[in-house]
């Protein structure tokens, strides 16, 4: 939000301000909100969905991820995480989701590089990204769900220029994990 100039103080309390007030639109309320950074007054969408929609929050903090918990849908985990870092904090989410923990989804941003002649890779429950074969990348991508994932989305590395092919080996890892006997289902 800084390098926007959007930055705020508090942005636990511009999270706990936002986060109700946009799940109260997006569900055809008419909002009034006199808060420290939303101010509404008498405020609906003139065509709200007619279906819910689920209202999900990023957080890395132990405080945001608290509040993540708490206030959002779902809980977006951004890039860069291993699978050992997230337990904890799937695990931090959900206690503060409370009734909600079983179907509050975390969502993991995982950067990913299919190369078949890559060396083999460290522990999965280490991995930061995925690389390797679509085997190797699956493996990771089961660590994040052991983890207590409940989506894991395959990120292109930064120089990746085959999406096509990128996009097929995804399916092929997602197809894998499908089919494993010992697999259990999640949400997606």
């Amino acid at each position: 939000m800084a390098q926007v100039g959007a930055r705020r103080a508090s942005p636990l309390t511009l999270m706990a301000e936002y986060l109700p007030t946009l799940r109260a639109l997006l569900a055809g309320e008419s909002v009034t909100i006199d808060g420290r950074y939303v101010h509404l007054d008498d405020v609906a969408l003139d065509w709200p969905p007619t279906v819910a929609v689920p209202v999900f929050a990023a957080a890395e903090g132990p405080k945001t991820l608290d509040r993540a918990g708490a206030l959002a849908d779902g809980t977006v985990i951004p890039s860069g995480w291993s699978p050992n870092r997230l337990r904890d904090a799937a695990l931090r989410v959900r206690a503060a989701a409370g009734e909600r923990a079983e179907t509050h989804p975390v969502v993991v941003y995982l950067p990913t590089r299919f190369a078949d002649d890559a060396p083999a890779p460290e522990d999965a429950a280490t991995r930061e990204r995925a690389s390797g074969s679509v085997v190797d990348v699956a493996e990771t991508v089961e660590a994040f769900y052991a983890a207590g994932a409940t989506t894991v989305v395959l990120q292109p590395h930064t120089d990746e220029d085959d999406l096509i092919g990128f996009s097929h080996r995804s399916g092929e890892v997602a197809r894998m994990l499908r089919i494993a006997p010992t697999r259990e289902p999640r949400a997606r």
